[in-house]
């Protein structure tokens, strides 16, 4: 959760050999296998930052610390058996010492994606499945104005994003399901927001002017390994990275402002548990970790979700 996270989870999927699946903490998953199928999946997290990586990648401690709880649900929806639009609500409440709290649940921005599965998987032959996302974040979430800093979830802009996934299965140790996923998102922001006054871009009472975020994306790969029908074992590792955002416009002495923030980026790992009960419904619980990086947090996020398939 995390980046607004945002956090991307799989519907529960039945493999060839009969394995169950709820999809690993990080990795996004495909189309739904077939037309009509809705998956609906609430996920929770808590976000502890436990120190700051400076520019250099050096860890430092950090008072006070930023918490954050969030919650993000996706909704997923085939339409055809390969072209499905997917959807996340998220939920943000936040608090610092020094800072307050948040002005109560904030709303974060909307991503919406249209997900093509452009090659279907055939085990075979060692042919993997791969899926092309394409969407849009709605900027829905408050950005300027703000009474406080804890109240800033959003970021005034659209903000166009991609992504190509790839998906293998393989059968190990005799009768053990082994699950891998790649990925890579890029993201690009399509328009500016207006600032005015405190903003999620860290501008003060006075300012007027106007903010665009930077370039990101996400890079990384995952393993499930089944230890029964039931039972999985699942481990992420992904790279995050952006570009500094740039603000333009005037502070509240009349002063020309024009800067862009410092590149920042992350390394994250995330080992996890599933379970299903049937090829429908499952829960995951696991933990991100933040371990490596430059100008961001050293953080821990414990979560865990619920998915189901209708």
């Amino acid at each position: 959760m995390a980046s607004v996270v945002l956090s991307f989870i799989s519907g529960v999927a039945r493999a060839a050999d009969g394995q169950w699946y709820t999809g690993s903490l990080v990795s996004p998953s495909g189309a739904e296998a077939h037309a009509g199928l809705l998956g609906v999946e609430p996920y929770y997290s808590y976000t502890q930052p436990i120190g700051y990586f400076g520019p250099d990648g050096s860890s430092h401690p950090q008072h006070p610390r930023q918490q954050t709880f969030s919650n993000s649900t996706m909704w997923k929806y085939g339409i055809t058996d390969h072209l499905s639009i997917q959807a996340h609500t998220v939920v943000n409440y936040g608090w610092e010492r020094g800072q307050g709290h948040s002005s109560g649940p904030k709303f974060g921005d909307f991503p919406v994606d249209m997900v093509w599965r452009f090659v279907d998987p055939n085990p075979k032959k060692y042919i993997p499945a791969f899926n092309l996302f394409a969407g849009v974040y709605f900027p829905t979430g408050d950005y300027k104005k703000l009474q406080s800093k804890q109240d800033g979830n959003g970021n005034g802009a659209y903000v166009f994003r991609v992504a190509i996934t790839e998906q293998s299965t393989y059968v190990v140790n005799g009768n053990h399901a082994l699950r891998l996923r790649t990925w890579g998102w890029f993201r690009r922001a399509l328009t500016s927001a207006q600032l005015e006054d405190m903003s999620s871009y860290g501008t003060s009472a006075g300012f007027h002017g106007r903010g665009r975020p930077g370039m990101s994306g996400q890079s990384g790969f995952s393993l499930e390994y089944g230890l029964n029908q039931s039972w999985v074992l699942a481990m992420d590792l992904a790279r995050d990275w952006a570009n500094g955002s740039r603000v333009w416009g005037y502070d509240a002495h009349g002063k020309r402002v024009d800067h862009i923030g410092s590149s920042s980026g992350d390394w994250q790992i995330a080992p996890a548990v599933e379970y299903s009960w049937n090829s429908r419904m499952g829960i995951i619980v696991g933990s991100a970790i933040y371990y490596a990086g430059h100008n961001t947090g050293v953080k821990v996020s414990p979560q865990f979700a619920v998915n189901m398939v209708y």
